[in-house]
């Protein structure tokens, strides 16, 4: 129940810090924050509607399919760093603290990127392109910093011709790197990751385990210590899957050994297929 509780605060906390960066930073200069948000700020600039109400709109399809395909644990921490993120823009006024876009572009960037790297780091997100990815990668091993990048520059290239401001473009770009370099530092630098948990439950471990859509080897350990001997658990995941299968592992074995390791690559299926 704390942690629970501590997860929520911090899901309010960094939804503080996403719509600090949108009312303070970005939407003053009308600049874009990249992802399902960016689409919501382009109708906002085009028609003069409530940015925050069209950011609630454009992620409530996401994160319905997402309840659906992805971990509901992880899509309802979302969907509560979605609302919270609404009722902030709602409180905070639009109002430029820097009056230079570029120093609005980096630092707008920044913290937003800070506070969507809080919800990740807590096993949610904020909502948009995050739960497509998290949806993508288990389905099929796409590269989805590609996709995310592919998806981000359509929209910017859409906000240049709509607009004919090809400098808010170019800064929206900017402050979209920014922002996706900071939730790197907050959350995990690398796509793709490899655990390798060490318990005194891995019969139940395991089957916890394979309730996810990725692959489980059981590789038998002797402690150079103890010399007692155990089975760890190996498996390979994604860093938008990282936080909830953490969250798991240490509720079903508070004791257990957890070591998390880049993975520069994987060859052959991603989706179930250790031994």
């Amino acid at each position: 129940m704390l942690r629970n509780c501590a997860t929520a605060l911090t899901m309010i906390i960094g939804a503080m810090f996403v719509a600090f960066g949108f009312n303070m930073l970005l939407i003053p200069h009308g600049l874009l924050s990249g992802g399902v948000s960016s689409v919501s700020m382009i109708v906002g600039y085009l028609t003069g509607g409530d940015i925050g109400w069209l950011y609630f709109a454009a992620n409530f399809p996401i994160l319905l399919w997402g309840y659906f395909s992805v971990g509901r644990r992880f899509v309802m921490w979302s969907m509560l760093s979605v609302a919270a993120a609404t009722l902030w823009l709602q409180l905070l006024p639009v109002r430029a603290i820097a009056h230079d876009p570029l120093l609005g572009a980096v630092f707008g960037g920044v913290i937003v990127g800070f506070g969507s790297g809080l919800a990740l780091r807590q096993g949610g997100s904020s909502g948009g392109f995050d739960i497509i990815a998290s949806i993508v990668t288990r389905k099929r091993d796409l590269p989805v910093g590609m996709l995310v990048f592919v998806l981000n520059g359509t929209i910017i290239l859409a906000l240049g011709l709509l607009i004919q401001d090809w400098d808010a473009a170019l800064y929206s770009m900017l402050a979209i790197y920014a922002a996706g370099k900071v939730v790197d530092v907050i959350h995990v630098r690398h796509i793709k990751v490899t655990v390798f948990i060490v318990t005194c439950h891995p019969e139940s471990m395991r089957q916890k385990l394979l309730e996810r859509p990725r692959g489980v080897t059981v590789i038998r350990t002797k402690g150079a210590y103890s010399s007692a001997e155990q089975d760890m658990l190996m498996t390979v995941t994604t860093r938008y899957e990282l936080a909830e299968l953490r969250k798991s592992v240490l509720t079903l074995d508070p004791h257990a050994f957890i070591n998390i390791v880049e993975t520069v690559g994987v060859v052959g299926g991603f989706r179930q297929t250790h031994l």
